[in-house]
């Protein structure tokens, strides 16, 4: 995600949206993020199948930055998409 749009940072609760990125990015980002303990919920949506854009929220438990898991949960697909790579790239 190279351009984040923060629409609303509060201390356990961020929306933004995400410029460019379509269901795929999106749908993975969400699910590492509901795998951390962390966090409370985290959903998204797009307004219109074709033009609209990412709208995500993310909600953190008591003590946890929401910007903190969203970098962490960012980092772990990151990983996860060059371990992928590396998989087809050796078939």
């Amino acid at each position: 995600m190279d351009n984040i749009e923060i629409i609303e940072d509060k201390t356990l609760e961020l929306e933004f949206i995400a410029h460019g990125e379509s269901h795929g990015v999106c749908n993975a980002l969400r699910s590492n993020l509901m795998k951390d303990k962390d966090v409370e919920y985290a959903v998204y949506s797009i307004d219109h199948p074709l033009i609209g854009e990412p709208n995500m929220t993310i909600k953190t438990k008591r003590g946890k930055r929401p910007n903190k898991v969203l970098l962490k949960a960012s980092k772990k697909l990151k990983k996860d998409v060059e371990e992928f790579k590396k998989l087809v790239e050796a078939i």
